[in-house]
Order: C-alpha cells, then structure tokens, then sequence
C-alpha cells in the first residue's frame, strides 16, 4: 500500500512538474503590443500562445532572405498587418505538430502510428499555411481587379470635374464598395497625408500587391504628373484596358472548365453511371445462370 502511495505521488509530482516546465516557457515570452495590428486569422488566433512560444524560439533561425521574401508575400495578401514571417513560419510548425498529433490520436486504437505516415502527414500540415497564403494572395488579387476598371472610372471623373489627382483617388475610395481595393487608396492616402510624395505613395502600392495592372497603371500616373500632362485620358485608356483584360481573363476561365472538369469526370462521375448502368445488366445476367 505504501508503494502504491509513493508511486501515485510519484506520478503526480511528475505531472507537475512537468506542467510547471511548460507554464515557465509560455510565461518566458514576451508580449506582443497589437494596438494597431488586425486580427489574425482563425488558425493563428486559435494557436496564438503556442505560435509565440515557437516564435521565440526559432525567430532566429529564420534567414533573412526568408524573412523578406515572406514579408513581401504577406504583403500582396494583405496581412503585413497581421503577421510577420517568423509568425507566419511559426504556424507552419504548428500546423505540422497539430497534424502529427491528430493522426497519432486516430491510430491510437491500432497501436503506434507508423513513422512514414506521421512524416507524411507531418509535411502536408507544414505546406498548408503556403497554400492558404497563395489562396489569400490570388482571391484578392481577383477581387482588386475586378473593381479596378470602375475605380478608374471614378477617378476620371473626379479628374475631369476638376479635381486633382489626390482629391479624385479620395473620391473613389468614398464611392468604392468595401474591398481590397478600397483598403489599398485608404493606405495610400494615408501615406500622402502623411509626408510622403505622391509619386513614392503610388510605387509603394505597386510594390506591396504585385499585380502587373496595377505597376502599368501607376507608372503611368507617375510619368503623367511629372510631365505635367493630363490625366484624363491616360485613365480613360487604362480603365478600357483593364476591362478588355478582365473579359479576356473571364474567357480564358471559361475554355479552361472543360479541361478542369476532366479529372472529375473520370475519377467520380463516369464509375458511378457505370455502376447504375450495370447493375441491371449483372442481375439479369445471375437470374439466367449466366454468370
């Protein structure tokens, strides 16, 4: 019965100790002042005191090349704000962990679960915070071109009223609906109200969506108000170039659906149909001794 004490308390000042280990390390963090930062999404907001705890410990790791390739991907998705490229690295860790843990869990039953299929899952976890990113980045980048062409409607007509160039992309954020794009001439012009030079404004929202439209588009605007030269009808062309392109882009989707239906077809549809088109053939088939 003493053994039996001693090993129960044992076990308990294991635990402890071993909660008071992992107490200790989250509480070595430091804090994150995000007054002014957005929220992160719902993974890194649901794992955000084990994404710090990773941070801390391998922020250092990161290249720097990482680091900036990263940021300027962030970027282009819209979330420099939310993230930072340690952060973002960081959930990748985590997801892989979650995911390791999840297949243990399901094959606790059967036993251990085989290494292969843990280092498998384990990678998989670890490539889905980069797909989610290139989701992100190619959902906005739709969404901003699609309401580019009547932006820059707007922004003619502001223009043409008699308007200068700042006044007019004021104009078109008030009358855009809300989307990245809306988000993107706020931040602009929060840039130019705040000491910088319009043409250094402009080439930063090039930089920071990546969209060859919108470089085109800025280059232009630039060039013309260094010139002097008006702004009207440059707009003008680049707003009916964009909508050609978008039409263009709507039908090169449309050729591709075929193709893209394809593997479906083949994979799901087709068995199916032959499945219900055989049964009735089989089973006449077993009632005449056929088969």
């Amino acid at each position: 019965m003493i053994w039996l004490a001693l090993s129960l308390g044992g076990v308990a000042f294991a635990f402890w100790l071993a909660f008071a280990g992992v107490r200790q390390a989250f509480l070595d963090v430091p804090g994150e002042d995000r007054t002014y930062l957005d929220r992160p999404p719902t993974f890194y907001r649901l794992t955000w005191p084990l994404i710090q705890l990773v941070t801390f410990h391998t922020a250092s790791l990161l290249s720097v090349r990482y680091r900036q390739r990263k940021q300027v991907e962030l970027k282009a998705a819209g979330l420099d704000f939310t993230l930072g490229a340690e952060q973002f690295f960081s959930g990748k860790i985590v997801a892989a962990l979650i995911a390791m843990l999840a297949v243990a869990i399901a094959y606790s039953p059967l036993g251990m679960a085989p290494p292969f299929v843990l280092a498998f899952i384990g990678g998989l976890g670890f490539m889905l915070p980069d797909l989610w990113l290139k989701d992100e980045k190619q959902r906005r980048h739709q969404q901003i071109l699609k309401a580019l062409p009547f932006y820059l409607d707007i922004v003619t007509l502001g223009i043409e009223s008699g308007l200068n160039l700042t006044g007019a992309l004021g104009k078109a954020a008030e009358k855009l609906p809300e989307n990245p794009l809306k988000y993107e001439l706020g931040r602009t012009l929060r840039d130019i109200r705040a000491g910088r030079s319009r043409a250094e404004a402009l080439r930063s929202l090039a930089d920071r969506l990546q969209i060859p439209a919108i470089s085109s588009l800025v280059s232009a605007m630039v060039a013309a108000d260094k010139q002097g030269a008006s702004l009207g009808p440059i707009l003008r062309a680049q707003a009916e170039q964009r909508r050609s392109e978008r039409f263009l882009r709507a039908e090169k989707m449309a050729m591709e659906a075929p193709v893209k239906m394809l593997f479906p077809l083949i994979a799901f549809i087709f068995p199916c149909t032959f499945v219900v088109l055989a049964f009735p053939i089989v089973m006449k088939f077993l009632q005449e001794g056929l088969l």
